[in-house]
């Protein structure tokens, strides 16, 4: 059930309405269900889009790290919006059918991998992080990359959070 629709011109004002528009036609759609919602609360619309910017696409972990981070969060969440996004934009990033499957399942990967699918299902799962995955998830990282993946992955979970309290539906 929608609680908020997308908004126009009038509701978001022509700055977020540009943004808006200009989502919709990268996704190519009428409208992007997302900006045209959450571009309802003006300024901190501007300021979200600016953190999640920084976050992905020019955070520094890879796209591909990036992406699994954000399509494992969106199936924990079992968000069909953020889902249905990511896994397109996954693919662009160089993710296949089967890194889908196994981000999904959690199994057939590397250390490096399986131990970044292991910190976000306890994030997503406990908000929080053992102290065993943590230090699996250090051999691999950097502290600011560790940083930008708990940012990540919180982020993304409070999106899906978002989208299913305001009944935000899929474009397509």
């Amino acid at each position: 059930m929608t609680r908020v629709t997308p908004g126009g011109l009038r509701q978001l004002g022509p700055i977020n309405y540009a943004i808006s528009r200009i989502g919709a036609k990268v996704i190519r759609a009428d409208d992007m269900h997302l900006f045209s919602t959450l571009g309802r609360s003006r300024r901190v619309f501007l300021g979200w889009l600016g953190y999640s910017g920084m976050l992905m696409p020019f955070g520094a972990l890879r796209r591909s790290e990036s992406e699994t981070v954000i399509v494992r969060v969106a199936y924990l969440r079992d968000s069909d919006y953020e889902l249905g996004h990511h896994r397109r934009i996954g693919a662009q990033a160089g993710l296949t059918d089967t890194q889908f499957e196994r981000i999904f399942d959690g199994t057939g990967w590397d250390d490096k991998s399986a131990a970044l699918l292991a910190a976000v299902t306890e994030l997503v799962e406990t908000k929080a992080v053992t102290d065993d995955t943590w230090a699996r998830l250090s051999e691999f990282y950097t502290d600011r990359k560790l940083v930008e993946i708990v940012l990540l992955a919180t982020n993304y979970d409070g999106l899906a959070t978002t989208i299913d309290v305001l009944g935000i539906t899929p474009e397509r």
